[in-house]
């Protein structure tokens, strides 16, 4: 290990210091026990994934439930027609019967969004990272994969995720959408840090496993947490 590495001082990252300062802290920490910036970047995620466990839960049974109440907001839509305001009014007055947060399955996704870019922030800032391996053809984790192999595989794993995830949308054109999204983001994470996609990837890679979890017990509890047909 380069002792130079561990004494170089923290940068100014600016208006996300609050956060990237502690992310890089953290992970200098990890990288002092295991000696590799993409294996400190690997446990990190761990660590935020184990931390948001509980967020990702709730997320799920949100979204199983709502999926139940498709044949009823079916029913409400054809029962007020064109009135808008009495529609929301019956849904709201649904959800909250039902004890359902309509807004819960985005609460993980917002709070993972600082992280990310205080991570963007320091893999791009940070002269620790700066041409920093991992493995293999990895040679620096603040540049883009030479050959594209980690935004390709974070993309088929987000595919899984959409496949796996009970369905709560309606719409065919936002299904259309919905199914074009792991290409979209596949394209956008081609260009970004190879530190970043791995971050990223290793977290899909997380909930796939805390899907399973989840679903066998929502599926317990009487909980439909996907298309039987998936």
């Amino acid at each position: 290990m380069n002792p130079d590495l561990t004494t170089t001082a923290t940068p100014d990252y600016g208006w996300s210091s609050f956060i990237a300062n502690p992310l890089h802290d953290l992970l200098s920490l990890i990288h002092g026990v295991v000696g590799n910036w993409g294996v400190a970047i690997i446990i990190l995620t761990l660590i935020v994934r184990g931390l948001m466990y509980p967020l990702t839960k709730a997320q799920y049974t949100s979204m199983a439930k709502m999926r139940m109440l498709k044949p009823k907001l079916q029913a409400l839509r054809e029962s007020c027609g064109d009135d808008r305001q009495r529609m929301s009014q019956e849904m709201m007055a649904l959800y909250k019967k039902e004890q359902i947060n309509p807004l819960g399955g985005c609460l993980p996704l917002l709070l993972q969004m600082p992280i990310f870019i205080a991570l963007y922030t320091v893999l791009n800032l940070s002269t620790e990272l700066r041409n920093a391996p991992f493995f293999g053809w990895i040679q620096n984790l603040s540049a883009q994969d030479p050959y594209y192999v980690l935004p390709i595989l974070m993309g088929i794993s987000m595919f899984f995720i959409q496949k796996n995830s009970p369905s709560t949308v309606t719409d065919p054109m936002q299904q259309k959408i919905m199914a074009f999204m792991p290409i979209i983001f596949t394209v956008f994470f081609l260009f970004f840090p190879a530190g970043l996609v791995l971050y990223w990837l290793t977290s899909n890679i997380v909930t796939l496993i805390q899907q399973t979890i989840i679903f066998r017990q929502l599926e317990a509890q009487g909980l439909h947490s996907r298309d039987k047909s998936k």
